[in-house]
């Protein structure tokens, strides 16, 4: 799970299922787009959504390790 801000709501965060991310795009604003096909847009830029979307699986596979 990651943790990110939905667009211009002030500071509301959320938590994603990282496992549900289909794609990541930069419109200018930053779309993540779901298996499921829904749509979300957050202030992070795609590169951070990258990055934490990374940060957490290497966490997860040190678990099994």
């Amino acid at each position: 799970m990651i943790k990110l801000t939905r667009f211009k709501s002030g500071n509301h965060e959320f938590v994603l299922n990282a496992d549900l991310i289909e794609t990541v795009e930069e419109t200018p604003d930053t779309v993540i787009t779901l298996t499921t096909g829904k749509k979300l847009i957050v202030e992070e830029s795609m590169n951070e959504v990258v990055r934490r979307v990374m940060e957490y699986r290497r966490a997860i596979n040190r678990n099994f390790r």
